[in-house]
């Protein structure tokens, strides 16, 4: 059926978030762009919170964003309902001493970044984006737009490429993007003038690959989203507009946002879900209520934490690769993710508590469970159940070719992770 001017105008949304955040960092500050104008107070790291009960805050590190909203009665053991999400996804990262090249091509040195779809990346326009820091302590974000691009070796010169096609991931995922020799070319240069700094002046550079082509709504009945970076933008987006329509109710918890960066590496950094990040900024929100540790260790247990991030739909062209009853579809609402060896953390009770949710928001879920021959993946939902020892559930949207430099969404199915999001922040 016909997916409603809503959920349309959500997928907008999210073609609009997506295109203003090629980086994690990008994303992070974006976040907090988007609930600083609707009237959320930065905070930074450096300086002292005034957590009031009824305040609604932000802060970041890094390429990882927290926001929160505080009831106006909260109180010292007044739980949480973190969303939780990640900014990262795979691709490429800029190497040291990036200018390279040869016969007569200026080429970009990169490294693989996670564990993109090598193939994806080929033949499209990308961009250069992240954060530079600077001789004078600044750091600035920089983003090229299209400057470079993965060409491929023509059939002609392969001819049994379609009998299977495997990149060396150094020598041939290195984009070009100019002529001429590396010696007289330096593409520092583009990155500082896209943030309107000198070359000479960076002392140091976090700078990914990124699509440039914009997220796009098509197929019958308007039923599907493709765009870059749906993993993990597309949690991270509904989380953001669910908190943004989020108003805390008397007796209601306290309405957390936690996006997190690294996921794609295993979350170990300090912007990363199995860093402290989180943990400091609860902290610093229960000291603001007066808790102490005891207190907050009481909230701690009346808590949840939903972990949102993409899952597998099962694929038309190759059912066998997926559970032989399990099978979400795009288009049929979110996914609850299980696994029995605790990849996800999804248990009876958080089962139930997702259902209630779903129900309340007038959702429709669906089940996740890989293949016992193909093993999944993790989140960030493990993580952070053993850090902080809060009730975790993993959800998410069901998609395509996860891990592409474009993936494929339900239109319908990102519009109904934002309404579950706000039944879950209600408590």
């Amino acid at each position: 059926m016909p997916v409603t001017p809503v959920a349309l105008a959500h997928a907008e949304d999210l073609a609009d978030f997506v295109a203003a955040s090629p980086s994690s960092y990008h994303a992070a500050a974006e976040v907090a762009r988007r609930l600083e104008d609707a009237g959320f107070t930065p905070l930074r790291e450096e300086d002292g919170w005034p957590v009031q009960a009824g305040g609604r805050y932000v802060v970041v590190r890094d390429g990882a964003t927290i926001a929160w909203t505080v009831p106006t009665d909260a109180a010292a053991t007044t739980p949480v309902q973190i969303f939780g999400a990640h900014t990262d996804s795979p691709g490429f990262k800029l190497k040291p001493q990036p200018t390279t090249g040869s016969r007569g091509w200026l080429q970009a040195a990169v490294e693989v970044y996670g564990g993109p779809l090598l193939n994806s990346w080929l033949d499209r326009e990308l961009r250069l984006a992240g954060r530079l820091a600077l001789a004078d302590g600044r750091v600035v974000l920089a983003d090229t737009g299209a400057l470079l691009r993965l060409p491929q070796l023509a059939i002609h010169l392969d001819r049994g490429v379609n009998n299977g096609l495997a990149l060396d991931k150094q020598a041939e995922t290195q984009p070009v993007w100019g002529l001429g020799e590396p010696s007289e070319a330096d593409i520092l240069a583009e990155l500082a003038a896209s943030a309107d700094v000198s070359a000479s002046d960076i002392r140091g550079y976090d700078v990914v690959v990124a699509d440039t082509a914009r997220g796009a709504v098509f197929g019958k009945d308007n039923a599907f989203f493709a765009s870059g970076r749906l993993d993990d933008l597309a949690s991270v987006h509904a989380g953001l507009v669910a908190l943004t329509a989020h108003e805390p109710a008397a007796g209601g918890p306290i309405a957390v946002l936690a996006a997190f960066d690294h996921e794609e590496l295993g979350s170990e950094s300090r912007s990363g879900a199995a860093g402290p990040f989180l943990e400091d900024v609860l902290e610093r929100l229960y000291a603001g209520l007066g808790a102490d540790d005891s207190e907050r260790r009481q909230a701690y247990a009346s808590s949840w934490c939903l972990s949102s991030d993409v899952g597998h739909s099962v694929h038309p062209n190759y059912a066998a690769k997926h559970d032989p009853v399990v099978q979400p579809v795009l288009g049929s609402g979110p996914i609850l993710k299980i696994n029995a060896n605790q990849r996800y953390a999804t248990d009876a009770v958080g089962s139930a508590s997702w259902s209630a949710w779903c129900e309340r928001a007038g959702v429709a879920s669906q089940e996740f469970v890989s293949n016992n021959g193909v093993p999944c993946g993790s989140t960030i939902g493990p993580i952070t159940a053993t850090r902080l020892g809060i009730r975790t559930v993993d959800v998410g949207i069901p998609i395509l070719s996860m891990h592409s430099a474009r993936e494929l969404a339900g239109v319908s199915d990102l519009h109904d992770l934002t309404r579950t999001a706000q039944s879950f922040f209600a408590g």
